[in-house]
């Protein structure tokens, strides 16, 4: 799984990883736009003016998966499908989120955003 907010090393919801081996950093082809929707970030598709997003590669089971997905509100507020990460051969997956993205949402290529 590819994480890109909360769920990253630091972040206020890596409780939930706990036990799960972290590979390391990555980030996606330039293919994705990443929003700040207040406590949280929210990753979309934009094969137009889409930019490269920093986040982790985590190792995650089944079981895992399927309490990840409760919390990420899985379908709902966010699905969960392939990405394109850079130097990275074999599906990887990741939240997208699936609501109305607020015109003045503020977006970059990393969470939390730069000040």
């Amino acid at each position: 799984m590819f994480f890109y907010g909360t769920l990253k090393t630091g972040g206020r919801a890596n409780r939930l990883l706990a036990g799960a081996e972290c590979l390391g950093p990555a980030r996606t082809l330039p293919l994705y736009r990443m929003f700040s929707l207040g406590p949280f970030p929210g990753m979309v598709l934009d094969q137009v003016k889409g930019t490269a997003i920093h986040g982790e590669l985590w190792a995650v089971d089944d079981a895992l998966l399927a309490r990840l997905d409760r919390y990420e509100g899985v379908p709902g507020l966010f699905t969960r499908e392939a990405i394109a990460v850079a130097d990275h051969v074999g599906e990887v997956q990741a939240y997208f989120f699936a609501g109305m993205v607020p015109k003045d949402a503020p977006c970059g290529d990393r969470w939390p955003l730069p000040a």
